[in-house]
Parts: C-alpha cells; sequence; structure tokens
C-alpha cells in the first residue's frame, strides 16, 4: 500500500476533481487548494483558489504541499503532469479510497487513483496517472501503461494489457489474456474477447472496431 499524503493541491476542479476529494477527505487529507486557469463558478469544497500551476501562489504552496492531476481525459491529464514536472520538480502523489481493495504485489504508478470500491488484484501494474475509477475490477497479472483510465464498473479479467492513453468505458469487460492497443476507446458495456490496435474505437458485445 502506498503512503497517503498530508496535504495536496488540486490541479483542476470539475467533475472528476469531485471523486478526488471524495477520495482525499476519507483519508484525512488536507487540501492546499486548486488550480484553474480562472476561478471555478461553483466550488462545492470550499476551496481557497489559487490561480493556474505557474501563478506565484500555487508555486509557494507546492514547496510544503504536494499536488494531485484530478482531470479525467487522459491526454489533458498527460499534459498537465508533464508541465507539473516542470514546475514542482517532483512526481504527483497517488490517493487510494479507503474503501477499495489492493491485493499482493501490486505495483502502483505516480498519480494514479484508486476510487471507491475499485479492486485491483495480485501481480497487477499500474503505471503512472492511472485511474481505476468507482467499482472497477482489474484481476491478477494485468498491466495499464501511462494515464488509462478505467470508467466506473469496468472489469479486466486476468493478463489483460492496456496500453497507454486508452479509455475502458462504464461497465466494459475485457477477457482474460486480451491485448489492448495505445490511445484506444472502449465503449461503455461493451465486450472485448480479442486483442485490439492502437488508434482505433471499439462497441458492442462482441467488440467492433467503429467506422
Amino acid at each position: 500500500m502506498i503512503e497517503q499524503p498530508n496535504k495536496v493541491i488540486i490541479i483542476g476542479y470539475s467533475g472528476h476533481a469531485y471523486v478526488v476529494l471524495d477520495c482525499a477527505q476519507k483519508n484525512g487529507i488536507e487540501i492546499a487548494g486548486y488550480c484553474e486557469p480562472a476561478p471555478r463558478p461553483t466550488n462545492p469544497f470550499g476551496l481557497a483558489y489559487l490561480g493556474n500551476e505557474d501563478s506565484k501562489l500555487a508555486q509557494e504552496k507546492l514547496t510544503i504541499a504536494d499536488y494531485f492531476v484530478a482531470i479525467g481525459d487522459n491526454k489533458t491529464r498527460r499534459k498537465a503532469t508533464e508541465r507539473l514536472l516542470e514546475i514542482a520538480q517532483k512526481k504527483p502523489v497517488s490517493l487510494i479510497h479507503p474503501s477499495a481493495t489492493i491485493g499482493v504485489l501490486v505495483e502502483i504508478g505516480a498519480g494514479a487513483l484508486v476510487a471507491a470500491g475499485a479492486k485491483i488484484n495480485a501481480v497487477v501494474q499500474l503505471g503512472d496517472g492511472v485511474i481505476c475509477n468507482t467499482g472497477s475490477i482489474v484481476e491478477h497479472e494485468c498491466r495499464l501503461g501511462n494515464f488509462v483510465h478505467l470508467a466506473p464498473g469496468a472489469v479486466l479479467c486476468g493478463n489483460v494489457w492496456v496500453g497507454e492513453g486508452s479509455f475502458i468505458g462504464a461497465n466494459a469487460v475485457v477477457k482474460q489474456g486480451v491485448k489492448i492497443g495505445t490511445n484506444v476507446v472502449v465503449g461503455a458495456g461493451t465486450v472485448v474477447l480479442k486483442d485490439i490496435p492502437d488508434n482505433v474505437t471499439v462497441v458492442g458485445n462482441p467488440a467492433q472496431i467503429k467506422a
């Protein structure tokens, strides 16, 4: 189990950030504020606005706090993480909801989120910036590349490999031993029974490449 931080800055503050903030609060983590290009019109968690990540205030806070990139879109999350690595000169922290189940010999990269009710079984590798969203299941010996996003209820059966930047939709199921390429989108409820090449969208049961 990774050690949870004491204080974090949230990068991005919209829907996905609310899931992240729930996880942080359940772990007793203090939130030092949030970064966005402009203040958000709604602020349900009552967070302090720090400007964007380049602001003087944000950079001061980054000297005393860790940060987490709370952006659901894979490409945007990667870009923001790369920028913060330059500014902060340190990697983002990872967050694990206390209701998540983490098996033995699990490796979790920097900036990953394991949300409420997610189950990560034995001998799994999660890359940097991975999201295992609410109630998702990652079975034994799966490998998820950097900036993969599993939507709520997605299921990866054993020994599934998912390439960098891919998105697995809500309640999708991927059969044991399947390899999914990079930058793939698997639609909600899709059942994947065979390997998927890079840079495609698949939908249906069984999964078919969308024209």
